[in-house]
């Protein structure tokens, strides 16, 4: 049920503290489980909601065990036992204020927003940093459209955090849901509006933004990275039957190369030798095909002529001879010849 390659030491330095009243073996047997819940709790929120049940057998009295239990039940949308495991975690672990939009958003999942209400305007939600505000505004517009209260939904989110022109991590969230409000409120200009600016800041892809966008504008979203997946597919499918006929169009092929092959063996056996040697005539090259002359068509106002042929080099002239004398070595006979003349 636990991959081998999921250690526990996954968790943070904070959760493998609060883990160490527990004795080691069991400690460990928990932190793999919350690794998993918490792995899984995108992809597979249901058994990402088992772990986290695992974990809370083994160790109910630990706070961030039933946080985990608590986080993993409400994504599942298991609300009443969510909202069981965060009251307790409320009560185990110190910061308990964290909560508190989820516990309300889980009296709606209940169908009591007036309870959700409550916990909204309760002392606990100043205590709440700006990120925790901003959910608990839009659980509580959420509540009031429940509740039929449409323009009272709209009122909860004219927050200063909607006009804050810097991109913040609750910002496409927060534009989202006062778009959906203003839709509800049937202010369908400014819906579009606001889908059109949730769209733009959700760069995540958490929200379907620019498909509420488009359908308040009337437009068709063309998803064309799927088009052209599904038209390659559809281009290199081969149906079965041509398929069998290009295996025996292989096979025929390769008899017929097999039996041109024999043939060629046989036949070479019985044709006298080629004579090797200048007897043996090369074959013949192939004549280079004819290159076409290129015609260069007059243009108005330009003459061609021919190029005045360049004068011959003139030779040089001949150096004058050299008269040749001949040398006749000194020997005792020459030397005792007298000189003539």
């Amino acid at each position: 049920m636990l991959p081998d390659e999921v250690t526990g030491e996954e968790l943070d330095a904070d959760a493998r503290a609060e883990l160490r009243t527990l004795p080691k073996d069991l400690a460990l047997r928990v932190a793999r489980h919350l690794v998993q819940a918490g792995s899984l709790a995108e992809e597979d929120p249901e058994l990402a909601y088992k772990h986290a049940r695992a974990a809370r057998r083994l160790a109910s009295r630990v706070g961030l065990v039933r946080e985990a239990a608590g986080l993993a039940a409400y994504r599942a949308g298991e609300w009443a036992e969510a909202l069981a495991e965060l009251r307790a975690a409320r009560r185990l672990s110190s910061a308990e204020d964290a909560y508190l939009p989820i516990m309300a958003d889980c009296e709606r999942g209940l169908g009591r927003p007036e309870r959700a209400l409550d916990l909204i305007k309760s002392p606990d939600a100043k205590k709440l940093d700006p990120m925790g505000r901003v959910e608990l505004r839009i659980v509580e517009s959420g509540a009031r459209r429940d509740l039929g209260q449409y323009d009272a939904a709209v009122v909860a989110l004219q927050i200063p955090e909607l006009r804050d022109r810097r991109l913040r991590p609750w910002s496409a969230r927060l534009f989202y849901a006062y778009a959906d409000a203003l839709a509800d409120a049937e202010r369908t200009d400014e819906a579009s509006e606001w889908f059109a600016r949730a769209a733009a800041a959700d760069r995540d892809g958490e929200t379907d933004a620019a498909e509420r966008y488009a359908e308040l504008e009337g437009l068709d979203i063309l998803d064309t990275e799927e088009d052209e997946e599904e038209e390659a597919a559809e281009e290199t499918e081969i149906p079965a039957d041509e398929v069998e006929a290009s295996v025996e169009e292989a096979e025929t092929s390769i008899e017929e190369a097999e039996t041109s092959s024999e043939e060629a063996e046989a036949s070479a056996a019985r044709e006298p030798e080629a004579p090797v040697g200048p007897e043996a005539e090369a074959p013949a090259e192939p004549e280079a095909p004819a290159v076409p002359e290129i015609e260069v068509s007059g243009v108005p106002g330009i003459e061609f002529t021919e190029p005045d042929p360049e004068p011959a080099p003139e030779p040089p002239a001949e150096a004058p001879e050299t008269s040749v004398v001949f040398l006749e070595p000194v020997t005792e006979e020459t030397r005792e010849r007298p000189e003539d003349g």
